[in-house]
């Protein structure tokens, strides 16, 4: 296919900080199993916040927003979904779920990308899995109503030559080592994007498979940190460098710079965030995290993190996010607003766990 022909991957060349993010990542991926034999509990609380905020960032990247207390019930499956959006979030759920327990052993096949497809759509009205009847164009929709076409992904009746394609271009290259892994599964999610091979749930798909592949080749961090919740917290660079990667595709002439650099940087936060959470989590798991989830607690008015700092001296703001991160994933607070100005409040409908 178009980034994985042999031609288009022996052009590519990599400057010397290109080559010390893959060795980094690389020294990550070979520390990582020194954490994952730690502390088992911490590990268990990381997993559940991370499937949390993996499934509310994914749908939330297409618009799709469910109510924090509801989303959490729906993830740990003790809620049955009522409205669309809750259906897309289970459907979401449940493929993330499938993957986190067995993508390392799910080939990446044109029959794996269809099921994948169909359990993401499993909760809805219409069936999954079935490649799109028509041609659908990725278009950006502005707020003031306008719109405008960012890419003609490749025709309908194109796809599932073009699939079958990718997919083998895909395992030759790997079979002649041709690139190293993290070179090619950020190419094969360009290219899928660029086939945008479903009616809809292209960019949820996307991201699983991203999960999936990475799999493949022992890059484990997204079970523990949300490479989904990264991907939103930085949506802007996410969408402007698969665009920016995109132009010149149909022709083989795109240059994968800008999402080659995006997707390894996205990567590289995850592992070094996975490395100060397990670290944070064992270093603060009593008294510190513990007067911040009080101080929280007490709060009917909105509050900033600095006010949380301000009244827990010696606490640092890491730890302080750490929590407010968890006390989110477990329904208890709400963020009203983003960035520095960004607020939270208490939810004091919701049950405190013990």
């Amino acid at each position: 296919m178009h980034s994985l022909s042999p031609d288009y991957l022996a052009n590519l060349r990599f400057d010397a900080q290109q080559l010390a993010t893959l060795r980094a990542l690389g020294e990550y991926r070979g520390k990582q199993q020194l954490y994952f034999t730690q502390s088992p509990e911490v590990l268990s609380d990381l997993r559940q916040i991370a499937s949390i905020e993996s499934t509310e960032s994914s749908n939330r990247l297409e618009g799709v927003v469910v109510a924090a207390h509801r989303l959490k019930s729906l993830v740990l499956k003790n809620a049955t979904p009522k409205s669309r959006s809750e259906q897309e979030v289970a459907g979401y759920r449940d493929a993330l779920g499938l993957i986190h327990e067995s993508g390392e052993q799910m080939p990446f096949s044109v029959g794996t990308v269809q099921q994948l497809h169909s359990i993401l759509y499993r909760y809805m009205p219409q069936p999954g899995g079935h490649w799109k009847a028509a041609n659908n164009d990725i278009i950006e929709r502005h707020p003031d109503g306008s719109s405008r076409i960012r890419f003609h992904p490749v025709a309908a009746h194109l796809t599932p030559m073009a699939m079958m394609d990718m997919i083998a271009s895909y395992r030759t290259t790997l079979e002649q080592h041709l690139a190293d892994p993290l070179v090619l599964i950020p190419l094969v999610i360009l290219d899928f994007l660029c086939i945008h091979p479903f009616p809809d749930g292209n960019g949820r798909m996307a991201r699983l498979l991203t999960l999936q592949l990475l799999y493949h080749f022992d890059y484990a961090v997204g079970r523990f940190i949300s490479l989904e919740r990264i991907f939103e917290e930085s949506k802007e660079s996410y969408y402007e460098t698969l665009e920016s990667s995109s132009q010149g595709w149909h022709e083989a002439e795109h240059n994968i710079a800008p999402w080659l650099n995006y997707f390894w940087g996205a990567l590289l936060r995850a592992y070094k965030e996975f490395e100060e959470r397990v670290g944070t989590i064992e270093r603060g798991r009593g008294a510190k995290g513990d007067r911040v989830r009080a101080e929280i607690l007490k709060r009917h008015l909105p509050f900033s993190i600095s006010d949380i700092e301000e009244a827990c001296p010696g606490v640092s703001r890491d730890m302080v996010r750490l929590v407010l991160r968890t006390m989110k994933s477990e329904g208890h607070i709400t963020p009203t607003g983003k960035g520095r100005s960004a607020k939270w409040q208490s939810n004091p409908s919701v049950p405190k766990l013990k």
